[in-house]
């Protein structure tokens, strides 16, 4: 008799079907797996042989055949462990083959017979739920992949726990998803408060623009002027994600194994590498091939704090996904896509030692210097960022005590929320938001009046804007428009895009 047990490989952010097949022979005792297993798969035989033997059953003196197909998949990850054991179970009739067939199983074995959480759970419970299956998992993956709706999960904390629900003895109660999180809500982590942000009226205002467009933002400025803290308090200024956002972020980290999921995330993501991390880390890849901080930011928010400092070819990955909304990962056996539709947020100094533009002489960087300093970010990548603002160091009364910084992040969190509703209400084709706008959706929504068309074709002679560079302006007029509550894009709107395209030196 051949056992076939349903289980799952998680390639990318996507599940895909996997049937251990057991056999066993009347031969010299051996235990054999085939199918491209890797090497924690292999590792596995061990494992099971002592979560069998702890669970009370005997690992039968034959020879012991496990096939994971397709045979051409690569096999990674521990999450074999439990078809491979249920499967010899089965083949020795132990665990009836009916029982088996309605379910998809995956889990990590301890030598104790106990189950470990494995990552992917969500994708897992995705594709089981697509083949109308039932799915069996370690207790500690179950409130993850119950998070799907409609899935149907039975969390099991040991392998005599997952034979006796097979066989009828002592079923389990299957788990039952966690309710939606609220209307709103806050930020998952505490951010500091606009409000706490002294001075840099101007710097809040391109901030303010960014949140209700999803703009990429760079901030260049002095050390202590604000940068990092302005972007600190951008979580706080987003609206809540929508539930089938949620599931692509929990989807996500998942895949990335970032901890046990127990609810929905309420708060678009925001990630904050150093600038030390490696290429794989930022944009995803190792083996086996894993998202990186990129991907992580999914429907949020990716921060690069002194960006100068981060490798080139870090940095020059960025192009492509800021464009597509994903990144691709390509490998000798093939090619694996994340999804990647962040807002982008860096932040540098104007130079070296950062002084530079400040009246009081204190800058001791050499005109070549700077310019060697800003040409580590080439022009395709600040042609893909909608907004460049200076942030100027604080003036003497802007540091005192007791000064306020203005509008709250919960005031302008209101108006960031209002004219989000009122781009998802346009039904953008590529999108949600200004900044996901198509050229078909900039034809439709991004009608200027005459006057801005006008002062649009003078800037694209004047500054040599780029095509890039003049549709990102008017997305970054249109949301400026709808900040003032106007349909129309009129001058003014486009005035103030093209200051933040101008600033910095860029065309």
């Amino acid at each position: 008799m051949i056992a076939r047990i349903h289980t799952a490989a998680v390639v990318g952010v996507e599940a895909v079907s996997v049937v251990a097949e057991v056999a066993l022979a009347s031969a010299l005792p051996s235990f054999t797996v085939v199918g491209l297993p890797q090497g924690s798969v292999r590792e596995g035989r061990e494992r099971v042989a002592s979560a069998l033997r702890a669970s009370g059953f005997e690992l039968p003196p034959k020879r012991i055949t496990v096939n994971l197909s397709p045979g051409d998949l690569r096999k990674e990850g521990t999450g074999f462990d439990l078809p491979i054991a249920l499967g010899i179970l089965v083949a020795s009739g132990v665990v009836p083959d009916e029982s088996v067939q309605r379910v998809l199983v995956v889990g990590e074995l301890g030598l104790d017979g106990t189950l470990k959480g494995v990552r992917g759970g969500l994708p897992v419970a995705a594709h089981a739920a697509r083949t109308g299956r039932g799915i069996i998992v370690p207790s500690a993956t179950a409130p993850e992949a119950a998070l799907l709706p409609g899935s149907t999960v039975f969390g099991c904390e040991d392998l005599g726990a997952v034979v006796g629900h097979l066989r009828g003895d002592r079923p389990l109660s299957e788990h039952r998803s966690p309710p939606r999180a609220g209307a709103r809500g806050a930020p998952a982590a505490r951010v500091p408060d606009l409000a706490d942000v002294r001075g840099q009226v101007g710097a809040k205002r391109a901030l303010t623009i960014a949140a209700a467009g999803a703009h990429n933002l760079l901030f260049v400025g002095p050390p202590g002027a604000g940068k990092t803290m302005l972007a600190s308090t951008l979580p706080g200024l987003l609206p809540k994600l929508a539930p089938d956002e949620a599931l692509e972020v929990a989807r996500v980290r998942s895949v990335a194994g970032a901890g046990n999921q127990v609810g929905l995330p309420r708060s678009p993501p925001f990630r904050a590498p150093h600038h030390t991390a490696s290429y794989a880390a930022l944009i995803g890849g190792g083996r086996p091939v894993r998202p990186g901080e990129l991907s992580l930011a999914h429907r949020g928010v990716l921060f690069l704090d002194e960006l100068p400092e981060f490798s080139r070819n870090v940095v020059e990955a960025l192009r492509q996904p800021l464009e597509d909304g994903f990144v691709s990962v390509s490998r000798v056996s093939g090619t694996i896509r994340f999804p990647a539709r962040v807002q982008l947020v860096v932040a540098m100094n104007p130079c070296p030692c950062g002084m530079a533009g400040l009246d009081d002489g204190r800058c001791t960087c050499s005109a070549s210097v700077v310019d060697r300093y800003r040409r580590r970010l080439s022009g395709p990548l600040l042609d893909r960022i909608d907004i460049v603002c200076p942030v100027p160091a604080l003036r003497p009364d802007d540091v005192m005590p007791g000064r306020t910084g203005g509008a709250s992040s919960e005031r302008v969190a209101e108006a960031v929320e209002e004219v989000r509703l009122r781009q998802r209400a346009r039904g953008y084709e590529g999108g949600r938001t200004n900044a996901e706008m198509t050229p078909r959706d900039l034809r439709a929504a991004g009608r200027l009046d005459e006057e801005g068309r006008r002062l649009l074709e003078v800037a694209v002679d004047r500054m040599g804007l780029s095509g890039r560079g003049a549709d990102r302006s008017v997305r970054v007029a249109r949301t400026i428009a709808d900040l003032d509550g106007s349909e129309s894009i009129g001058a003014k709107h486009v005035g103030e895009a093209l200051q933040y395209r101008r600033s910095w030196g860029r065309s």
